[in-house]
């Protein structure tokens, strides 16, 4: 069994799924990634020179056998619970960063949400503030 994950770590592997889900990890996406990662405090002590690195591991699980929900299940064990919704926004986030979101996308994150266990109420909230952020004219 793989083990656990840095919270930073699990967050990546979130942001990662959510991008790659419609096998195209677009440029909006992965530079709001950097972002995300540059400026959250949750991310104060990971050093930025690892991400490619994470990111690569984030893909090897899931390109191994059941990729996607031995890594799902892996990010909700390796997070506490009190940061679940905040992967939760992070996977959001990174779904809405090119304006679109995929089906491919969608699902991925009914997946998350049903792994973290997280409350519709919590997931509305969370997907309503993405919608009043991403928001064109």
């Amino acid at each position: 069994m793989d083990r656990l994950l840095s919270v930073e770590e699990a967050l990546i592997h979130v942001m990662v799924m959510v991008s790659a889900a419609d096998s195209a990890m677009s440029d909006a996406e992965l530079r709001q990634l950097g972002d995300i990662v540059g400026i959250l405090p949750v991310f104060k002590d990971f050093d930025d020179n690892d991400l490619i690195k994470v990111t690569q591991q984030c893909a090897e699980r899931l390109s191994g056998e059941n990729g996607m929900n031995a890594t799902l299940a892996l990010v909700a064990e390796s997070l506490p619970t009190k940061l679940h919704d905040t992967a939760y926004a992070l996977g959001v986030e990174i779904a809405a960063a090119d304006l679109r979101v995929s089906p491919e996308e969608v699902r991925m994150l009914q997946l998350l949400r049903d792994h973290l266990k997280l409350d519709k109420l919590t997931i509305a909230a969370i997907e309503r503030g993405a919608q009043a952020r991403f928001r064109t004219q």
